[in-house]
């Protein structure tokens, strides 16, 4: 059997909505639209059909047993239709319950949260996962669809054309020292004097030790490097022991009362814009509209750091 081109889910619709008030008026009322449109889509319906689904007394339309039977199949096909829709945005992630944010662990003590509490108040019912990495780790996920959207720092403009990015600040590059270091109160440091000290940074992949390396060969030698570590805790906690000396942005100035930070001299000046970064096919998602909205905010009103022109 082939179904005629004219039986729509708008005239079943219109059908049902009539079959519910079973008032014209308040059909047009209910749907927006003219007398005529509403009556014109049930007679249309009826023509698609081959059948009569209503007898006419006066004005007034009264269904048949027709209408009645149609009308259990119209609405099996209504419900259907929607929870395919609500399946396939579930599938695709658009306005699911859960929103998957990954971060750097840096961000954790004041943007993040700062981010996440306003989320929460834009959208209660959302739950949020969060999930910390390197720059690399992150990006790779979000390319993948295991995650949502991520919060990182760049080093100049967003070179994947596949993501939308949304800058939040900038930060600076420090030189980060034990408390009562030699170095302790300069206020610009110069790498030279550095040459022969200790230093301990984070593995490949964070922005960070891409400012450590950037920074290192503006100043044209190799750093002695006394170890590696996979998180920004474990670097400061190195750093406060006295290990080595790092490289690090300055917002992780409010991790420790035991490090300092030391502003870089201007020749090796170095740093990162945080960023947050969705899917460009998903940017009408209301989850992702929610948090780049927030995002936005967090970026006019962080007084610490220099402002995103």
């Amino acid at each position: 059997m082939v179904i005629d081109d004219a039986i729509t889910l708008k005239k079943m619709e219109v059908f049902l909505a009539f079959m519910t008030l079973n008032n014209m008026a308040r059909v047009s009322e209910s749907l927006g639209q003219s007398t005529v449109s509403v009556h014109r889509s049930l007679h249309s319906l009826e023509e698609a059909l081959g059948c009569p689904l209503f007898k006419h007394e006066g004005r007034n339309l009264i269904p048949l047993q027709t209408a009645y039977t149609f009308a259990e199949y119209a609405k099996r096909v209504i419900n259907e239709c929607e929870e395919g829709v609500r399946k396939v945005r579930d599938a695709g992630g658009f306005n699911a319950p859960r929103l998957k944010i990954g971060t750097l662990y840096s961000l954790t003590l004041r943007c993040i949260p700062q981010l996440v509490i306003g989320l929460k108040l834009r959208k209660p019912e959302l739950d949020i996962d969060l999930t910390m990495g390197s720059n690399r780790e992150l990006l790779k996920s979000l390319v993948d669809g295991q995650l949502d959207a991520i919060v990182i720092g760049l080093h100049g403009d967003n070179e994947n054309t596949g993501l939308i990015s949304v800058p939040l600040f900038y930060d600076d590059i420090f030189l980060a020292a034990p408390t009562g270091s030699p170095y302790a109160g300069n206020k610009h440091i110069d790498l030279q004097d550095f040459r022969a000290e200790k230093f301990v940074t984070l593995s490949d992949g964070f922005a960070t030790t891409k400012d450590f390396q950037h920074c290192f060969e503006l100043a044209g030698f190799l750093p002695d490097i006394a170890m590696r570590v996979q998180d920004i805790f474990s670097l400061i906690n190195l750093i406060s022991g006295g290990i080595g000396y790092s490289l690090l942005p300055g917002r992780v100035g409010e991790f420790s009362p035991r490090i300092e930070l030391m502003p870089l001299q201007e020749k090796y000046a170095s740093r990162q814009q945080i960023t947050l970064l969705l899917p460009k096919n998903r940017e009408r998602d209301p989850n992702l509209l929610a948090l780049a909205a927030e995002c936005r905010m967090y970026g006019r009103r962080d007084y610490r750091h220099e402002p995103v022109r």
